[in-house]
Protein backbone atom coordinates (compact mmCIF):
# COMPACT_ATOMS: atom_id res chain seq x y z
CA UNK A 1 0.00 0.00 0.00
CA UNK A 2 1.66 3.32 -1.06
CA UNK A 3 1.58 6.12 0.76
CA UNK A 4 -1.05 9.11 1.14
CA UNK A 5 0.78 11.27 -1.55
CA UNK A 6 1.35 8.64 -4.20
CA UNK A 7 -2.22 7.52 -3.89
CA UNK A 8 -3.46 11.38 -4.38
CA UNK A 9 -1.24 11.45 -7.82
CA UNK A 10 -2.73 7.81 -8.67
CA UNK A 11 -6.24 9.69 -8.19
CA UNK A 12 -5.43 12.46 -10.17
CA UNK A 13 -4.63 10.78 -13.10
CA UNK A 14 -7.83 8.50 -12.42
CA UNK A 15 -10.39 11.57 -12.89
CA UNK A 16 -13.55 11.90 -15.63
CA UNK A 17 -13.53 14.49 -17.88
CA UNK A 18 -14.32 18.17 -16.85
CA UNK A 19 -16.33 18.65 -20.40
CA UNK A 20 -19.83 19.16 -18.56
CA UNK A 21 -18.76 20.06 -15.02
CA UNK A 22 -19.61 22.93 -12.99
CA UNK A 23 -16.81 25.13 -11.86
CA UNK A 24 -18.34 23.76 -8.17
CA UNK A 25 -17.32 19.97 -8.92
CA UNK A 26 -14.25 20.56 -10.87
CA UNK A 27 -12.87 22.79 -7.97
CA UNK A 28 -14.39 21.93 -4.77
CA UNK A 29 -16.56 18.19 -4.52
CA UNK A 30 -13.85 16.22 -7.21
CA UNK A 31 -11.14 17.59 -5.15
CA UNK A 32 -12.54 16.54 -2.03
CA UNK A 33 -13.41 13.63 -3.19
CA UNK A 34 -9.99 12.84 -3.88
CA UNK A 35 -9.05 12.99 -0.32
CA UNK A 36 -11.91 11.10 0.85
CA UNK A 37 -11.07 8.19 -1.87
CA UNK A 38 -7.50 8.34 -0.81
CA UNK A 39 -8.93 7.96 2.59
CA UNK A 40 -10.77 5.29 1.91
CA UNK A 41 -8.10 3.21 0.10
CA UNK A 42 -5.73 3.74 2.95
CA UNK A 43 -8.64 1.87 5.19
CA UNK A 44 -9.30 -0.55 2.70
CA UNK A 45 -13.02 0.29 2.28
CA UNK A 46 -14.35 -0.93 -0.89
CA UNK A 47 -16.21 1.62 -3.67
CA UNK A 48 -19.88 0.11 -2.49
CA UNK A 49 -18.84 0.87 1.06
CA UNK A 50 -17.91 4.56 0.33
CA UNK A 51 -21.13 4.77 -1.49
CA UNK A 52 -23.14 3.96 1.46
CA UNK A 53 -21.43 6.28 3.05
CA UNK A 54 -22.03 8.68 1.04
CA UNK A 55 -25.63 7.81 1.88
CA UNK A 56 -25.68 7.59 5.51
CA UNK A 57 -24.76 11.45 5.15
CA UNK A 58 -26.86 12.88 3.13
CA UNK A 59 -30.01 10.61 4.46
CA UNK A 60 -29.11 11.56 7.83
CA UNK A 61 -29.22 15.44 7.02
CA UNK A 62 -32.81 15.15 4.45
CA UNK A 63 -34.42 13.87 7.70
CA UNK A 64 -32.91 16.75 9.54
CA UNK A 65 -34.73 18.85 7.53
CA UNK A 66 -37.78 16.98 7.84
CA UNK A 67 -38.03 16.31 11.19
CA UNK A 68 -36.20 18.99 13.14
CA UNK A 69 -37.16 22.69 13.56
CA UNK A 70 -35.34 25.03 11.24
CA UNK A 71 -32.38 27.50 12.43
CA UNK A 72 -29.31 28.54 11.48
CA UNK A 73 -27.53 25.50 13.49
CA UNK A 74 -29.63 23.42 11.96
CA UNK A 75 -29.05 25.13 7.88
CA UNK A 76 -24.96 24.62 8.94
CA UNK A 77 -25.58 20.72 9.73
CA UNK A 78 -27.72 20.04 6.99
CA UNK A 79 -25.08 21.56 4.69
CA UNK A 80 -22.45 19.94 5.88
CA UNK A 81 -24.05 16.63 6.05
CA UNK A 82 -24.97 17.59 2.22
CA UNK A 83 -21.69 18.32 0.85
CA UNK A 84 -19.56 15.60 2.45
CA UNK A 85 -22.23 13.13 1.34
CA UNK A 86 -21.87 14.54 -1.86
CA UNK A 87 -17.93 14.54 -1.48
CA UNK A 88 -18.26 10.82 -0.79
CA UNK A 89 -20.15 9.86 -3.91
CA UNK A 90 -17.36 11.72 -5.76
CA UNK A 91 -15.14 9.50 -3.98
CA UNK A 92 -16.52 5.75 -4.63
CA UNK A 93 -16.08 6.20 -8.28
CA UNK A 94 -12.48 7.56 -8.09
CA UNK A 95 -11.63 4.69 -5.91
CA UNK A 96 -13.52 2.09 -8.04
CA UNK A 97 -11.11 3.82 -11.05
CA UNK A 98 -8.09 3.39 -8.66
CA UNK A 99 -8.77 0.40 -7.61
CA UNK A 100 -10.04 -1.02 -10.57
CA UNK A 101 -12.92 -2.96 -8.41
CA UNK A 102 -15.89 -1.07 -10.04
CA UNK A 103 -18.56 -2.97 -11.59
CA UNK A 104 -22.55 -2.99 -13.08
CA UNK A 105 -23.16 -3.48 -9.07
CA UNK A 106 -21.35 -0.48 -7.98
CA UNK A 107 -22.63 1.24 -10.68
CA UNK A 108 -26.48 0.15 -9.87
CA UNK A 109 -26.38 1.00 -6.37
CA UNK A 110 -24.10 4.81 -6.87
CA UNK A 111 -27.49 5.62 -8.90
CA UNK A 112 -30.19 3.99 -6.30
CA UNK A 113 -28.73 6.35 -3.84
CA UNK A 114 -28.75 9.39 -6.21
CA UNK A 115 -31.98 8.91 -7.40
CA UNK A 116 -33.48 7.94 -3.60
CA UNK A 117 -31.44 11.29 -2.81
CA UNK A 118 -33.11 13.49 -5.30
CA UNK A 119 -36.64 12.13 -4.11
CA UNK A 120 -36.18 12.78 -0.48
CA UNK A 121 -34.63 16.28 -0.60
CA UNK A 122 -37.43 17.47 -1.88
CA UNK A 123 -39.86 15.54 -0.31
CA UNK A 124 -38.50 16.91 2.99
CA UNK A 125 -38.81 20.64 1.85
CA UNK A 126 -42.41 19.73 1.12
CA UNK A 127 -42.39 18.15 4.91
CA UNK A 128 -40.41 21.00 6.17
CA UNK A 129 -42.85 23.88 3.91
CA UNK A 130 -46.33 21.83 5.77
CA UNK A 131 -45.04 21.78 9.62
CA UNK A 132 -43.79 25.21 9.51
CA UNK A 133 -47.65 26.57 9.56
CA UNK A 134 -46.21 30.26 8.10
CA UNK A 135 -46.52 29.93 4.30
CA UNK A 136 -47.81 32.77 2.76
CA UNK A 137 -50.29 30.15 0.98
CA UNK A 138 -51.17 26.59 0.72
CA UNK A 139 -49.65 27.43 -3.23
CA UNK A 140 -45.94 27.48 -1.69
CA UNK A 141 -46.82 23.38 -1.17
CA UNK A 142 -46.41 22.62 -5.25
CA UNK A 143 -43.05 23.57 -5.33
CA UNK A 144 -41.03 20.98 -3.83
CA UNK A 145 -43.26 19.03 -5.74
CA UNK A 146 -42.28 20.94 -9.27
CA UNK A 147 -38.73 20.79 -8.00
CA UNK A 148 -39.17 17.07 -7.51
CA UNK A 149 -40.34 16.57 -10.87
CA UNK A 150 -37.90 18.54 -12.69
CA UNK A 151 -35.03 16.91 -10.60
CA UNK A 152 -36.13 13.41 -11.14
CA UNK A 153 -36.30 13.52 -15.13
CA UNK A 154 -33.13 15.22 -15.63
CA UNK A 155 -31.95 12.78 -14.03
CA UNK A 156 -34.03 9.87 -16.27
CA UNK A 157 -33.38 12.10 -19.20
CA UNK A 158 -29.94 12.28 -18.72
CA UNK A 159 -29.00 8.73 -18.00
CA UNK A 160 -31.52 7.50 -20.83
CA UNK A 161 -29.16 10.15 -23.36
CA UNK A 162 -26.05 8.03 -22.00
CA UNK A 163 -27.53 4.49 -22.56
CA UNK A 164 -29.39 5.00 -26.02
CA UNK A 165 -26.28 7.17 -27.03
CA UNK A 166 -23.93 3.99 -25.80
CA UNK A 167 -26.76 1.48 -27.55
CA UNK A 168 -26.89 3.59 -31.23
CA UNK A 169 -22.60 3.72 -31.35
CA UNK A 170 -22.41 0.13 -30.75
CA UNK A 171 -19.50 0.82 -28.14
CA UNK A 172 -19.44 3.11 -24.74
CA UNK A 173 -17.12 6.20 -25.36
CA UNK A 174 -13.55 5.53 -24.44
CA UNK A 175 -12.80 8.08 -21.13
CA UNK A 176 -11.67 12.05 -22.74
CA UNK A 177 -8.39 13.15 -21.56
CA UNK A 178 -8.37 14.73 -18.27
CA UNK A 179 -6.08 17.28 -19.99
CA UNK A 180 -8.30 17.82 -22.70
CA UNK A 181 -9.97 21.80 -23.30
CA UNK A 182 -12.80 22.70 -21.07
CA UNK A 183 -14.90 25.60 -21.54
CA UNK A 184 -14.85 27.60 -18.63
CA UNK A 185 -18.24 30.10 -19.44
CA UNK A 186 -19.72 26.71 -19.61
CA UNK A 187 -18.01 25.48 -16.33
CA UNK A 188 -19.68 29.05 -14.55
CA UNK A 189 -23.14 29.25 -16.47
CA UNK A 190 -23.33 25.55 -14.91
CA UNK A 191 -23.06 26.15 -11.44
CA UNK A 192 -26.63 26.49 -10.58
CA UNK A 193 -27.49 23.17 -11.85
CA UNK A 194 -24.88 21.67 -9.64
CA UNK A 195 -26.09 19.45 -6.40
CA UNK A 196 -23.41 21.31 -4.45
CA UNK A 197 -24.63 24.42 -5.29
CA UNK A 198 -28.28 23.41 -4.22
CA UNK A 199 -27.26 22.32 -0.97
CA UNK A 200 -25.84 25.77 -0.41
CA UNK A 201 -29.77 27.11 0.22
CA UNK A 202 -30.09 25.07 2.98
CA UNK A 203 -27.82 27.64 5.06
CA UNK A 204 -30.89 29.65 5.23
CA UNK A 205 -32.85 27.32 7.06
CA UNK A 206 -32.86 29.28 9.82
CA UNK A 207 -34.60 32.16 8.16
CA UNK A 208 -37.66 30.72 5.95
CA UNK A 209 -38.72 33.56 4.13
CA UNK A 210 -34.62 33.74 2.56
CA UNK A 211 -35.06 29.81 2.78
CA UNK A 212 -38.38 29.72 0.42
CA UNK A 213 -36.74 32.38 -1.99
CA UNK A 214 -33.95 30.78 -2.92
CA UNK A 215 -35.41 27.38 -3.37
CA UNK A 216 -37.65 29.22 -5.60
CA UNK A 217 -34.88 30.51 -7.62
CA UNK A 218 -33.48 27.34 -7.92
CA UNK A 219 -36.17 25.39 -8.83
CA UNK A 220 -37.09 28.18 -11.45
CA UNK A 221 -33.46 28.05 -12.87
CA UNK A 222 -33.39 23.82 -12.67
CA UNK A 223 -36.66 23.87 -14.61
CA UNK A 224 -34.51 26.31 -17.18
CA UNK A 225 -31.76 23.73 -16.99
CA UNK A 226 -34.35 21.10 -18.09
CA UNK A 227 -35.78 22.27 -20.96
CA UNK A 228 -32.53 22.95 -22.32
CA UNK A 229 -31.14 19.94 -21.74
CA UNK A 230 -33.90 18.13 -23.32
CA UNK A 231 -33.65 20.29 -26.21
CA UNK A 232 -30.10 19.18 -26.60
CA UNK A 233 -30.01 15.65 -26.00
CA UNK A 234 -33.60 14.91 -28.32
CA UNK A 235 -31.28 16.74 -30.96
CA UNK A 236 -28.11 14.94 -29.92
CA UNK A 237 -29.82 11.09 -30.82
CA UNK A 238 -31.49 12.34 -33.53
CA UNK A 239 -28.25 13.05 -35.08
CA UNK A 240 -26.89 9.40 -34.20
CA UNK A 241 -30.35 8.03 -35.51
CA UNK A 242 -29.34 10.09 -38.79
CA UNK A 243 -25.75 8.96 -38.88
Amino acid sequence: MGSTGTVLRELRGAQKSSKGVSLYSRYVNRPAGRLLAAGAFRARLTPNQVTLISAAFTFTAIAAVALVEPSWWLGILVYAGLAVGFAFDSADGQLARLTGRGGPDGEWLDHVVDCAKMILVHSAVLIAFHRSGSLPGEGWLLLPLGFLFTAVLTFCAGLLREQLGKAAVGTAPAPAATGAPVSRIRAVALLPADYGVFCLVFLLLGVPGAFRAGYAVLAAVHALFLVAFLVKWFRELKALRAG
